[in-house]
């Protein structure tokens, strides 16, 4: 039933994704606001109660819900699984800013692509030469496609397999949430609040999502360049400063040969600007310095990505199918 359950949910979401501003995401925001407000005294240990109440609350509710069903019906309780899903996994609940910069660059707007990617990131893109646009696009992209889709797989699945239904699933998305919610209030917002919840939820999903980043980037060296992803994921990964993040970018641009990370960073300033005139130059096999080895990104590289990340779910689909009819034989 769980392959059942996640294909319908990706066939679905392809059709009818959920709109921005949607009434689960406003929900979350508002649930969020009222933990931090009613069960953080600014204390070391409220950071921990404030984060496992926002994210194990709604997940056992959710447990508690399939549970029941389960005790009547197999549809109601598929239903209930797709619905929770349908939720939770999609690439359509953040791919429109992907295609929209995509759609800009090949029109030749880049000022308006950046825009876009300010909006998206929270961040200054303001004078990031073109490769750098297409860089931060291409990391932005691929991390956001793991934590929408093979991360919430992963829980699934492996939630399924314990009898627990789609309360893994919830859990991933809410750690998440939680992880991106709280930096933001704070980073972005300038909204006072507490420092230690903003850093254990941050702590917290890096545990949750290890082993899941993980599994990610081997779906990516096998579906790609095996042997430059591994050599990749083993050499660079310690480029970006987190580490699951670094396991996934490294296998990644390896497994298409493409150069990432590097000195690109908003307000590098000098350093960036001159590391992109000497990639735009020709040297594309040669890694700038903190960056992968492999070709400077081109806009043709945007749909390799794309391809690398679809070819990753054929993948994962197909393992699930065959582990779901080795359990039917079995």
């Amino acid at each position: 039933m769980s392959f059942l359950a996640v294909l319908l949910a990706l066939v679905i979401e392809q059709l009818r994704p959920l709109p921005q501003g949607n009434p689960v995401h406003e929900g979350l925001v508002a649930w969020s606001r009222w933990t931090g407000r009613n069960f953080d005294a600014g204390r070391e240990h409220h950071a921990w109660v404030v984060w496992a109440v926002t994210v194990f609350a709604p997940a056992l509710l959710v447990f508690a819900v399939h549970w029941g069903l389960s005790e009547f019906s197999l549809l109601l309780t598929l239903a209930w699984d797709l619905l929770v899903l349908y939720v939770t996994l999609g690439f359509r609940q953040f791919s429109h800013y992907f295609t929209d910069i995509r759609d800009a660059l090949e029109a030749g707007q880049e000022d308006r692509a950046r825009e876009l990617l300010q909006a998206w990131r929270h961040l200054d893109a303001s004078e990031l030469p073109r490769t750098e646009l297409l860089r931060h696009v291409i990391e932005h992209a691929l991390v956001a496609a793991h934590r929408h889709v093979f991360g919430v797989f992963f829980w699934f699945v492996l939630g399924s397999a314990l009898g627990l239904g789609p309360m893994g699933a919830v859990v991933y998305r809410m750690s998440a949430f939680c992880a991106r919610y709280w930096a933001y209030k704070s980073r972005v917002l300038g909204a006072p609040t507490n420092e230690r919840l903003a850093l254990r939820s941050q702590q917290a999903f890096s545990v949750i999502d290890h082993v899941p980043t993980r599994l990610t980037a081997a779906g990516f060296a096998i579906v790609g360049n095996f042997e430059d992803a591994v050599d990749c994921w083993r050499r660079h990964a310690g480029l970006w400063k987190q580490s699951n993040d670094g396991v996934l970018l490294a296998a990644a641009a390896g497994a298409v040969g493409l150069s990432l990370g590097g000195a690109h960073a908003p307000g590098a300033g000098t350093q960036a600007a001159e590391t992109a005139r000497t990639l735009e130059a020709g040297a594309e096999d040669v890694a700038a310095e903190g960056s992968t080895p492999g070709a400077t990104p081109q806009f043709s590289h945007l749909r390799s990505v794309v391809g690398l990340v679809w070819r990753s779910v054929v993948l994962w689909m197909l393992l699930l199918a065959l582990m779901s009819l080795a359990n039917l034989l079995g």
